[in-house]
């Protein structure tokens, strides 16, 4: 019968047959698997490494979240993965209870679990393993744990606000983001919506829902502002329609003052072309005055006689010379 020695007993066998150097190594080749054998039994599951590994599907893609952040409303599959490179729970039999820390726990026997997160916020899951082996009892248990941050997904933008704009006049454009924040938003308003791969974007830090741009376009027509915003589950790009037409204002200003030169002057010849006729009409008025006369001749016939007077400028005559009845003798 082969007896199974300790580390010790092995050490005082080989100082004993020192000068037996065969034998020695004969007996150290029976004796190897036999202390190989003797290790003492696992007691306690720490001893073996494993992990928690997060898995969410998106349409057709599947994402691993190992950093911990999921999306809320996705759904999730989590699974432990166990580093037992020695296969000493080749024969385990695993119960697996998942505390999701949402007031949710889920008992199965297979070392993988699918849920999801209806509200974002913060939340620790815990895991607690139990490993029933035959020839230990009682059960080898453990319990492992992560935090785990989930956020809203990305899934619109929307424009809150007109579609049309003015030129040369600053305008404000506000956005809602339905993602949960800090988001990173990149933009860049486009002339006629033509692309420019050369041209980049400006790149804005969004710490809520709400994202204001304040811009001022120089071209009326056709523009398009490209948007794209993301967080740290979720990214969304699209493009936005705007039209800018001419400042009604400035061209109102534009007619009237147009208007108002062209008023001027008109005036302005008008009083340069009258002036002249205006002083000629009053130097005839001014100097020259008739009187009628009636002179009744020997025949008794009366006759008219017209007489012309000169008159210079500020002297006063009269406007009607009056004579009474001539008798000539």
């Amino acid at each position: 019968m082969l007896r199974c020695f300790s580390s010790r007993d092995l050490s005082l066998w080989m100082c004993a047959h020192r000068d037996h150097p065969p034998w020695m190594l004969l007996h150290l080749l029976m004796v190897l698997p036999a202390v190989a054998g003797s290790a003492g039994p696992l007691t306690h599951l720490e001893n073996v490494a494993g992990k928690l590994v997060f898995y969410q599907t998106q349409g057709n893609a599947t994402y691993v979240r190992d950093a911990g952040e999921l999306a809320s409303h996705v759904p999730t599959e989590t699974m432990f993965e166990l580093f037992d490179p020695q296969r000493n729970f080749s024969t385990a039999k695993f119960t697996y209870t998942w505390d999701l820390g949402n007031g949710e726990v889920i008992k199965g026997s297979e070392p993988v679990v699918r849920y999801l997160y209806p509200q974002s916020g913060n939340y620790t899951l815990r895991l607690k393993v139990g490993a029933n082996m035959p020839q230990y009892a009682p059960p080898i248990t453990g319990v492992y744990s992560k935090d785990v941050q989930v956020l809203d997904a990305i899934k619109n933008i929307e424009l809150a606000g007109p579609a049309d704009y003015t030129v040369s006049q600053g305008s404000s454009l506000a956005f809602h983001v339905d993602g949960s924040p800090p988001m990173w938003v990149c933009w860049r308003f486009l002339t006629s919506c033509l692309p420019d791969v050369a041209a980049g974007c400006t790149l804005t830090m969004l710490y809520e829902n709400t994202l204001e741009l304040n811009h001022t376009f120089t071209s009326t027509g056709l523009h398009c502002l490209d948007i794209s915003v993301r967080n740290d589950i979720s990214q969304l790009q699209t493009s936005f329609s705007l039209y800018v037409r001419r400042n009604d204002h400035t061209h109102l200003l534009f007619i009237l003052t147009c208007a108002a030169v062209l008023v001027a002057t008109f005036s302005f010849i008008l009083v340069v072309a009258c002036r002249p006729w205006k002083q000629n009409a009053s130097q005839v008025a001014a100097s020259s005055n008739a009187a009628f006369v009636k002179d009744r001749d020997a025949g008794g016939e009366s006759d008219v006689v017209v007489t012309f007077s000169s008159v210079e400028k500020g002297e006063r005559e009269r406007l009607l010379l009056q004579l009474g009845p001539q008798y000539s003798s």
